[in-house]
């Protein structure tokens, strides 16, 4: 297994993981078999979606953000209850194929490391599987 380092700046963001998850993919000697990207923080989350168009992100984000605000009268006592609800939406883990020793992506996918309580230096494990 892997741990990659990730540094946010923004409250809400989502960072491109694609190389990293790649280069780890490489570093293994996997050429068939699957690649695990966790993320252990209950205020972050991960995600694939299209990292051709920037408006896409920025939709998903603002959308996001409009379904679970900030500030809604939530109970929690550290003030980031949205980032635990938002985590909780998109997920703490991926799965994705490896084939010749490539991730296999759709022609417009990224995977993206979502931050909800930003900025912060966060943590992801990658575990590849196969052989």
């Amino acid at each position: 297994m892997k741990e990659i380092t990730v540094n946010t700046s923004r409250r809400m963001e989502f960072v491109v993981l694609d190389n990293e998850v790649q280069q780890t993919v490489s570093e293994s000697g996997i050429q068939e078999g699957c690649v695990v990207i966790y993320c252990p923080h209950t205020t972050a989350a991960l995600t694939i979606n299209e990292n051709a168009d920037p408006s896409v992100v920025h939709d998903i984000l603002k959308t996001t953000e409009n379904l679970v605000p900030p500030h809604a009268g939530y109970t929690h006592s550290e003030g980031n209850s949205d980032a635990h609800i938002k985590s909780s939406m998109f997920g703490p883990s991926l799965t994705i194929p490896v084939t010749g020793g490539k991730i296999q992506q759709g022609t417009w996918q990224g995977i993206f490391f979502c931050e909800f309580d930003g900025p912060r230096r966060r943590k992801v494990w990658i575990q590849t599987i196969g052989q």
